[in-house]
Formats: C-alpha cells, structure tokens, sequence
C-alpha cells in the first residue's frame, strides 16, 4: 500500500475560485495558484518576487482536445507574470485563465536550479502528451553539481505530486500495474482484469482500476473512427490519435500504451467510439461479472468503521 501524505491548502481570500496555496510537509517548496483575474493580487505577493517555476493554463485550442500550456521560469515570477498578462499584440499571452507558481520557502533555488526544472517539466510534459505545450523548444540544462541535480530531482517529484491536487494534470503519469498483464487478482481488494468486446467489430480491449484511475491497456483495441454524437467523448478519442496513443492498425485503432480514464464509460465510450455505460460493458474476464457487479460486492463485502476498530 502506497503511504499517505499531506498537503496543506489555503484559501488565501476564504474562496475556492481565488489564491490558494499548497505545501507538502518536509518539502521547501511552496506553491500559489488562482485565476488570470487574480494576477494583481498575485504579484503583491513577497513569495511571488522569488526566483521559481510558474504554468499557465488555459483551455484547448481549435485544433486540439488537450489543454494549453506554458511552463517559465524567472529569479522574479511577478515581474514575469506582469509581462504575460499583456493582449499577444503587447508581447503577451491571451491563451491562459489559471496561473500556478513554484517558489522555495528557504529561498534557496538559484537561477540554474529553476532552468534545470523548467528544462525536465517541459520535456515530462511533451513525453506525457497530456497538453498543449506552448513553449518553442526546451534547452537541456545539466550544468549543476550532483548534488543539486538530486535535490532537483527530488523538488519536480513533489511538483508532480501537488499539481493534481491543485487540478492540473498534465504531469501526472499513467498508473502502472502493479503485477503482469495475464495474472490474475488473488485478492478481493486489487482490481481484477476486465474485457470490454464489440462482437460484429471484432473489437476487444483490457483494463484494470489503479489508484482510483480506470487503465485500459496497452495493445487494446478500438474502432477505426468515431461514430456516435460529436459531443460525448469525440475530443478525447481524437486527442489519442493525434498523440499516437491510438495509431491505425488492420482496419482498427491500437492502444500503443496503457491509458487512464476518469471512469469505465470515459474508457468504454472511446473503445466503442460511441457513448456507452463502461458500468456494465466491462466485465470480469476471468468470471463474466460486470464492472458494476463487482464494484458492488466490493463495497459489501468491506466492514464498516466503528469508534473501536477505526484505523488510526
């Protein structure tokens, strides 16, 4: 089992739709995020004067279902941020709506600290192909002494593990499978591997739950193109080609690695290219038993907390 962390949030103004902070507890960073209207509280901030990491976040573009993206850096974000709220007619940037930055507490990151991040965080995002990245071409940056690469390494790792939280989740990476793909849960509390079959399409994929994340996996088959109503799931679907996530194969489309969905439907509705209830299209492949089914007993069979055997 994976060891429970805290995060602390703060709203900085007492609404969830202005500044909020996020520390992890013994991590130096401290992270401030908030909507572009929120700039000119922002950079009255002392810790937004600080040498750092900031991200811009703005919706998908005309030509794509992913988010835009920019990652910066700078020994004084406001400054930055000032020049990024300009019109893209001034020198700005008009694709963004949410800001995120990354500052250290002991004011400790240097200039080629925050290059060598900026230099990892864009090549993890184009690797992870979850967003837009606006940015021209990253610059490798190793010029540091070892130690400082490993604190480096160390400082991105709780970057990427606050930033989901915060609801960005263009650096997460897909949950990975605990155990080979043929083997078989042999406890009621792992997930165990669905199927989900288009008969007259000749279409079969595999998934499995991971931390709360439904996982088709790599080799799974879908339609060749999309077939149902243009809102639904349509983006999602496209967006997976144009990634090379999905690729044509004999009349087909193959998973060429292992994808996570918010929800059996996300994942049904892009095999079947149509809306579809992921609830009862996957089942177990090892008893025929649904999604649903199993979730169900899952949830029965688990014992209910009391005062007296509550797990501190």
């Amino acid at each position: 089992m994976s060891q429970g962390r805290s995060i602390r949030l703060f709203l900085v103004d007492g609404t969830p739709s202005g500044l909020m902070t996020a520390e992890i507890m013994n991590w130096t960073g401290h992270v401030v995020t908030g909507p572009r209207g929120k700039v000119p509280q922002l950079i009255k901030r002392s810790d937004c004067s600080r040498t750092g990491i900031y991200f811009l976040v703005g919706p998908p573009a005309e030509d794509s279902a992913l988010p835009s993206v920019y990652i910066g850096e700078s020994d004084n974000v406001a400054a930055r941020l000032q020049h990024h709220s300009r019109t893209d007619d001034k020198g700005g940037k008009d694709f963004w709506e949410q800001v995120c930055l990354v500052t250290s507490k002991d004011q400790n990151l240097t200039k080629a600290h925050v290059k060598h991040l900026e230099s990892l965080l864009m090549q993890t995002a184009r690797d992870l192909g979850k967003c837009r990245l606006v940015n021209a071409t990253a610059h490798a940056y190793d010029s540091l002494p070892e130690s400082d690469l490993a604190d480096m390494t160390f400082f991105m790792d709780q970057i990427r593990t606050v930033l989901p939280v915060l609801g960005f989740e263009f650096l997460r990476s897909t949950p990975t499978r605990l155990r080979p793909a043929m083997e078989l849960a042999t406890d009621s509390t792992t997930s165990p591997r669905f199927v989900f079959t288009l008969g007259r399409a000749d279409i079969r994929a595999h998934a499995e739950e991971i931390d709360g994340d439904f996982v088709v996996l790599k080799g799974s088959e879908t339609r060749l193109k999309w077939q149902g109503s243009e809102k639904g799931y349509s983006a999602h679907f496209e967006a997976l080609c144009q990634q090379g996530i999905l690729v044509e194969q004999n009349g087909k489309r193959i998973f060429t690695r292992d994808h996570a969905f918010k929800s059996p439907s996300a994942a049904a509705a892009v095999v079947a290219c149509r809306n579809a209830n992921g609830r009862t299209s996957w089942v177990v492949e090892s008893t025929g038993q649904t999604y649903a089914d199993w979730q169900d007993a899952l949830v029965m069979e688990t014992p209910i907390a009391t005062d007296d055997n509550y797990a501190q």
